[in-house]
């Protein structure tokens, strides 16, 4: 098997337990892994404000640490210099506002640490509690939505059962135009075609000299699906969606809640 050299790790379901920790098993492991040299680079749809305290608490702040953000919409060193970036534009966005919103669907639009909050007949997203590190701007129609910021991502974050029966009536021809995928079971993201973790996962192996065969990637919902099937080796956690076991390489015995990342490093990283 070819040497890992960069380990790709999704949060929530994954490095994350159910109450966002990262088990001290798993600390370990990831500070042995970056003794053997491996770059450990966190891969999530969050912007980099959203996770700053969990970098500091994994010791991953540095000129030499880099994180995936928006879920591949910007590569950048966990110090905040920016590799590389996507973003929508404000076409894009009202025309996705126009799908959403008759459907009753949050419209919520991420600037970086900000994000811009539509409801949608009279539903409101749920946003801001499960992302409460962020700042949110409620707002009352379109044109409110500054012109003078990047949009990173459009989210809708509503109850699991509505997003599910709401996403069948999506237009078909939304899904040619855009990344269309769902990151939690609460969560509908959007992101500009193209545009999705195996996208960023890529510019930064050509920045840093590594190739996919070299990186071993780790998640277990659909925002997943493009690093575990790009990486050398693709590892679903116990917990993922059954997409996401379809197409891994490996699928841990142990879940996010029994440090499943941990038994991972083990078997591919450490005892290699």
């Amino acid at each position: 098997m070819t040497e890992i050299k960069l380990l790709a790790l999704d949060l929530d379901g994954t490095l994350f337990d159910s109450q966002k920790v990262v088990s001290e098993e798993n600390k370990q492991a990831l500070r042995a892994a970056r003794d053997k040299g491996v770059k450990v680079v966190i891969t999530t749809g969050r912007p980099l404000k959203a996770v700053e305290d969990l970098l500091d608490e994994l010791d991953l702040i540095s000129d030499e640490d880099y994180i995936i953000t928006f879920n591949g919409g910007l590569v950048q060193k966990t110090n905040g210099k920016i590799l590389d970036k996507s973003q929508l534009t404000r076409d894009q966005l009202r025309r996705l506002h126009g799908a959403l919103e008759p459907l009753g669907l949050s419209f919520d639009v991420l600037s970086d640490g900000i994000v811009y909050i539509l409801p949608s007949q009279g539903n409101h997203s749920r946003d801001p509690q499960a992302n409460p590190k962020l700042t949110f701007v409620e707002l009352d129609s379109f044109d409110e939505i500054p012109k003078d910021v990047i949009y990173n991502k459009v989210v809708s974050v509503t109850d699991p059962e509505f997003l599910d029966k709401q996403i069948l009536q999506l237009p078909k021809d939304l899904y040619e135009a855009f990344e269309i995928f769902k990151s939690r079971e609460i969560i509908l993201e959007m992101m500009p075609k193209g545009v999705h973790k195996a996208a960023g996962l890529q510019q930064l192996i050509d920045h840093l000299g590594f190739l996919p065969e070299q990186v071993m990637a780790m998640g277990d919902e659909e925002n997943d699906l493009s690093m575990l099937k790009w990486a050398g080796l693709g590892v679903a956690m116990a917990n993922a969606v059954p997409k996401v076991k379809a197409i891994a390489n490996h699928t841990t015995t142990r879940t996010n809640e029994e440090s499943g990342v941990a038994e991972t490093i083990e078997e591919y990283i450490l005892k290699a």
